[in-house]
Formats: C-alpha cells, structure tokens, sequence
C-alpha cells in the first residue's frame, strides 16, 4: 500500500496528467481535418453576421464530435472583432426547454439570468440582446437528445429568426443516436437537419496515433513502450474505434503502474486498465440510451431480477425472458411514468439494438413454447444496470420555469 509519501512524491510515470483526460483540446487533431472544416463552413455565415446553417453532427462515442465542435469554438473565441456569440450547452445537464435557454442567457447577461424570470421572460430577453447590435448566436447542444422537450426547445430556438429583424440563431446539434431523430416532430426534424456531419470511429492505426500523441506530453520519457501503446490502440479498435476508450485505457494502465511503483507501464498494467475500462464503456453506453430503449432494458432487468413466466432454460442456469412479458412491463411503467408507449414495431427494433450493442442475448424458442417466440438474455449484472438507468430515469426532477409552476 502506498504511504502518504509516496503520494506526494514526484510521478515516474505521469508527467502531465491533464493531456490525457478525453476533456482536453490539443493544439492540432490529427484525423479530423475534414470534419473541422465542415464545422467551421457551416459557421462561416454567422462569423460575416449572416444566418449559419443548422447542423446535425452524429457518430458513436469517441470519434471526436465534442472535441472537434470545442476546437471550433476556441478558434472563433480568438478572432478579433467578432459579434457571434456561442453556447455550448451539456444536455445531459441542461435538459430541458427551461434549463437550455436559462444556460444561453446565463452565458451572455449572467445577472438577468440568476433572478428566476420565466421561459417568456428569457425569451423576450434575448430577442432584445440579439437585436442591440445584430448579434448571430450559435448554439451547439451536445446529446441533444437529453432534452426531454426536445420539439418545444427546437420550435422557440428557430422561432428567433422569425422574430428578430436582424442577426440570426443557428444551431449544432451533437448525438450518439442518429434513431433518436424517428421520434421529432416533421417540423423540428426539418429545421434542425439542414445538413448532417458523420464522424467515422476511428482505426487501430489512428488510435496509436492519438494516443502517441498524447504520450510525449503527458507521460515521462520511456514510461510506456509501443508495444503497450499498439496494444491499447488494438483494444479500442475493437471497441468500435474508440477515442475516448483508448486515452482512458492509457491514463488507467499509468495509474496501475504508479501503484505498483513501477518505472514503466507493464503490459498486465494494459490488460487490467482494458478490462475496467471495457466495463465502464457498457454502463456509459447505457446511461447514452434513448428513454425508450432504457425503459425497454429497465423492464429486462425488473423481470430478470423477479423472475418471468420462463424462468429457466436448458442448463437451468441461464434466465431467459419472453419477450411479450418485457413488451408488457414496458408498456406498463411507460403508463405509470404518464409516458406514450411506442409499438410493437418500435419495440423490436430496439431490441434489435439492444443485442446489437452486446447488452442482450436473444433466439427464436421453437414450435414448443407459446408456439415460436423470442426468449431475451440480459448479458450484465442486472444491479449495476438497474442503477444507472434509474439515475437517469427517476433523478430529481427538473427545475420549472416560474410560468410552467
């Protein structure tokens, strides 16, 4: 066990701990030139006091949607005489209509902001600030598809253009789901999807690179080899080419080394930080999920942990569910949470998904049980899964405006 000492003592691994956090913003991102120029072209408009186009970015996690988005914002906030103004919003935080637009007033008139006026209120307030001296504002909101009112928040951002005559709002939507757009409204659809940036996951070869990269600032000389570095790159690879995967794996095997007070990152070091890092991954992924998808797999884990109409199959070990018993439980809790259940036909896709994912196991039963029928297999611990949706799904409710009260 380490002393205090040894805490306090120089590092032999780590010579800049922050370089390697998935949250900085290096000087230059390598592989992502094209996406940054396609960012920056639909701002250009707003930097000339011109409307930018809306723009929806999308790609799975770590393929450098907030990174790059981040980059261009620091770019923007250095140039000189620049009436553009920017929010960038977190809408696992800010996720609501209400909770959105207190955050953009809050960003630009941060003592009108703090005095509880009402959505109608932050409305007409910043109307009134954009028209002062034709401000453009650019909105970009990350997991845009928190926001529980996702329809309404779109309807009163793009209703800013109507209202005002000069200046103009446009907005940077950012998501892992691309499928989450099925449940907008046609109108909300069509405004927000002037154009679409994907971002591809990165190969074994980039990850390397990246993580190369961050190596020469944020580890000691001669701290970790590359053959641990193709190792980890190889690993996040696997994981869907993985960024954000690979440069946690990084930090994480530094940490095991320093605990170990090693001078180098082992390769058991890598393989233990893999493992953690592969388990931290799936809980994220699920806590990504849209609220539907995370009802279906609350209802999977509900049954699972009670018991179903099947309790066991085969071995006697493994617990298979009907999949018309977790149709019913869903639709059930989305009546008791006073939300619209989706169809049959929405149901099965996301089960589809779920197996895509690696979070269920499923096969058709034969002419023998309820003639044929698929029987569903939750692959992880029901418990933890049990916890992370129900931080999302039951968390204290969000602050109401005081007109919606």
């Amino acid at each position: 066990m380490q002393t205090l000492n040894d805490l306090l003592a120089e590092s032999k691994i780590f010579q800049n701990r922050e370089v390697l956090s998935p949250h900085y913003i290096p000087k230059k991102l390598i592989f992502r030139e094209k996406e940054i120029n396609d960012i920056e072209k639909a701002i250009a408009p707003s930097l000339k006091g011109e409307k930018g186009r809306n723009l929806f970015i999308y790609g799975k996690t770590g393929t450098g949607k907030t990174t790059c988005t981040k980059y261009v914002i620091n770019e923007i906030s250095t140039l000189p005489n620049i009436k553009t103004k920017i929010s960038y919003i977190n809408c696992r935080i800010y996720n609501s209509r209400y909770r959105v637009l207190n955050k953009i007033v809050s960003d630009h008139l941060p003592n009108y902001a703090k005095r509880g006026f009402g959505t109608v209120d932050l409305y007409e307030k910043l109307i009134n600030w954009m028209e002062e001296d034709t401000k453009v504002l650019v909105i970009a909101l990350d997991e845009i598809d928190m926001v529980k009112d996702l329809d309404d928040l779109i309807y009163t951002l793009t209703r800013i253009n109507s209202d005002i005559r000069f200046g103009g709002v446009s907005i940077i939507g950012i998501s892992n789901n691309v499928s989450f757009k099925d449940d907008l409204d046609p109108r909300s659809l069509s405004a927000l999807y002037e154009s679409e940036l994907v971002f591809p996951s990165y190969y074994a070869n980039e990850l390397y690179a990246i993580i190369k990269d961050r190596v020469i600032e944020g580890f000691k000389e001669n701290a970790i080899s590359d053959e641990v570095l193709h190792y980890i790159a190889a690993a996040a690879a696997k994981e869907g080419g993985d960024a954000r995967f690979s440069l946690n794996v990084l930090s994480e095997a530094g940490e095991y080394a320093e605990l170990n007070n090693e001078d180098s990152v082992k390769m058991a070091d890598a393989e233990k930080a893999i493992q953690k890092a592969g388990e931290d991954a799936v809980y994220e992924l699920i806590s990504t999920l849209p609220y539907d998808q995370k009802l279906v797999l609350y209802s999977i884990v509900l049954i699972a942990e009670s018991g179903g109409s099947y309790k066991k199959l085969s071995d006697g070990i493994d617990t298979y569910i009907f999949s018309g018993e977790i149709y019913s439980r869903y639709k059930s809790l989305a009546e008791g949470l006073h939300k619209t259940f989706k169809s049959e036909r929405w149901y099965r896709n996301y089960i589809s998904e779920l197996e895509t994912y690696g979070l269920i196991s499923s096969f058709e039963s034969g002419k023998g049980i309820r003639g044929h029928t698929k029987l569903i297999k939750l692959i992880y611990p029901s418990k933890k899964i049990k916890k992370v949706i129900e931080s999302d799904l039951f968390s204290v409710s969000d602050p109401k405006s005081p007109d919606e009260k």
